[in-house]
């Protein structure tokens, strides 16, 4: 799941002058200001709520502009500390925090200079202007023409992204070559020789609007064709040509973000952000090995009992027999939507609050698929009437076994990513909070422990699907050696990939991807376990602390009632809740 770009615009914040009235008045107008800046300095994103004033816009992408709201974040952020926290009220005392915390982080993260690098196997600005039309609601014939004037704009944005990309390779930002083999194919991949496969087409190959005109209809596609044609893939060649002459062979043979300038700080603020912790690399390692040696030992209680002389012997198989693989992409996306309504019909049995929006599934983009991890969501809008999705990768079908589909599922879909975000978009909190609040510890680790809320569902009812859970697990593990031992310890890609291999159930191709995530995205791989560890605490405490008053549903409920939280905020909210349950009746 990713909403890199979107919450990198959402949290560079645009301020006014200090306000004259009390410390709530005060603040209320900041966060109303706060909120309005946002809409206005993301477009995509001001549209994807369902704001219409800047449907024609995209966001300007230059460092000066990047340093500019980020100066005014920092004002923004002089103003909130000077609101002493006590003189809030309780519910804007927590608003406080999670804002200061956004600000602060908007602010550090523009001191290093890899904002500059907009690249990577995981994602990419070129991604991010291709998809964009799976953020806009296209209804009536304003919506198109709003689409296509984000269209006219999109060499600008290409051409700036190439000058910032320059720059970024001369001083030493750039990604490691293990990671960039199929890179030039992510974007010339947006390059169709047929126009009607284009993603940037995509909005037009749908069936025409009733309230648009067949001859209206027949002219905003012609448009799109022309512009697609002659402005945005020669943008896009331009950039695929920039890259190769001057930005492929200057990659870097290190793998580790330390061997750039200024990468042990960086890393260090990038596990702080992501965790939402004061954890050192070194103690997440550890945590990591304890882990992966307690799931370890029970994935060898797994396979013999399915009568398997060794962990690695049902590993073997389970990556190897043609019986737990797919051969159509059709085939893969009717298991996963099988699996997903099988899992809907269970939510109402762990929830007492249901998010309202719906989801769909859907492939991912072709021309990212194979290079991309096996699924991800992409979060919908309730005020623009967009659904969420749940991304199938239909991407070499040998590598994406079924077994590995229930964990998956509640974990893109449904008790995970879309149950927690579609729930926040509609809880009552400022608007800033319940659309640009993410926490990656949070969200990631609710996605965590909704794998293992499978177990409660009944969803791992083979050796395979139990394995492929507990796979999953070892994965998210793994995760917290591998990142740190890449990115603080020095180690290459290849131990990486060696101890992924030797301790998950992933499949050589799975495992090649999530290598190269972890190394194109230091510190984010972190969050899932870390984030899963602390919301399995707080369960274990609140089933011992309430006893027979423990409600399982009612302890879910309070812990996506107030939306993305920092995990120290999450447990001053369970410790609360625990209070008032053990007062009721």
């Amino acid at each position: 799941m990713r909403l890199r770009w979107q919450l990198l615009a959402a949290t560079m914040i645009a301020v006014s002058a200090p306000a004259l009235s009390g410390p709530t008045e005060d603040f209320q107008k900041l966060q109303d200001e706060f909120w309005a800046a946002t809409l206005k300095d993301s477009p995509l994103f001001a549209t994807q709520v369902g704001v219409t004033n800047y449907d024609r816009q995209l966001g300007p992408l230059s460092l000066a502009e990047m340093d500019r709201q980020t100066a005014q974040s920092a004002a923004f952020l002089k103003r909130l500390d000077a609101i002493p926290a006590a003189s809030l009220p309780a519910s804007e005392q927590a608003n406080r925090a999670i804002l200061k915390r956004q600000l602060e982080d908007a602010v550090e993260a523009n001191r290093y200079g890899q904002r500059q690098l907009l690249y990577s196997t995981l994602g990419s600005y070129h991604d991010f202007l291709a998809g964009m039309a799976d953020s806009m609601p296209f209804r009536t014939a304003r919506d198109y023409d709003n689409y296509l004037a984000r269209l006219e704009l999109v060499p600008d944005r290409m051409k700036s992204y190439g000058e910032i990309s320059l720059k970024a390779a001369r001083e030493g930002y750039v990604q490691p070559c293990v990671t960039m083999t199929n890179f030039a194919s992510t974007i010339t991949g947006n390059i169709t020789p047929d126009i009607n496969q284009s993603r940037f087409y995509a909005p037009f190959t749908a069936q025409r609007p009733e309230g648009i005109a067949a001859g209206e209809w027949a002219s905003l596609q012609a448009r799109a064709k022309t512009v697609i044609t002659t402005k945005v893939n020669p943008s896009y060649q331009a950039f695929a040509d920039l890259y190769d002459r001057d930005l492929k062979g200057k990659c870097r043979q290190s793998v580790g973000v330390s061997a750039m300038p200024m990468g042990p700080e960086y890393y260090a603020f990038q596990v702080r952000q992501q965790t939402t912790t004061n954890l050192k690399p070194d103690e997440i390692h550890q945590i990591g090995l304890r882990e992966v040696a307690r799931i370890r030992a029970e994935m060898e209680q797994v396979a013999s009992k399915a009568g398997f002389a060794s962990r690695e012997a049902m590993i073997a198989d389970m990556r190897s027999n043609p019986k737990w693989f797919t051969k159509t992409p059709e085939e893969l996306l009717a298991a996963s939507s099988m699996m997903a309504k099988t899992i809907d019909g269970k939510m109402p049995s762990l929830f007492g609050r249901l998010a309202r929006l719906p989801y769909g599934i859907r492939p991912m983009a072709a021309a990212t698929a194979p290079g991309d991890t096996t699924a991800r969501y992409q979060p919908g809008s309730p005020q623009a009437g967009l659904a969420g999705f749940y991304l199938v990768n239909t991407s070499k079908l040998d590598q994406r076994p079924l077994w590995e589909i229930p964990a998956l599922t509640v974990h893109e879909a449904v008790p995970g990513h879309h149950m927690q975000i579609a729930l926040q978009q509609e809880l009552e909190m400022p608007e800033w909070r319940r659309n640009t609040a993410f926490f990656t510890a949070f969200v990631e680790g609710w996605g965590l422990y909704s794998e293992r809320l499978g177990i409660e569902m009944g969803l791992y009812d083979t050796p395979q699907k139990d394995m492929g859970r507990l796979g999953y697990e070892m994965w998210r593990a793994s995760r917290l050696v591998v990142d740190t031992g890449i990115h603080s310890k020095g180690w290459t890609k290849e131990q990486a990939v060696a101890f992924m291999k030797d301790n998950t159930t992933l499949t050589d191709a799975n495992i090649d991807a999530e290598v190269n995530r972890y190394i194109s995205n230091p510190g984010q791989a972190l969050a899932y376990k870390l984030g899963e560890l602390k919301i399995r605490e707080l369960r274990t405490k609140s089933e011992q602390t309430l006893g027979p008053k423990f409600d399982l549903r009612r302890f879910h409920d309070a812990v996506l009632g107030q939306g993305s939280v920092p995990l120290d905020t999450l447990e001053a909210q369970i410790n609360a809740w625990i209070a008032s349950e053990q007062a009721r009746p």
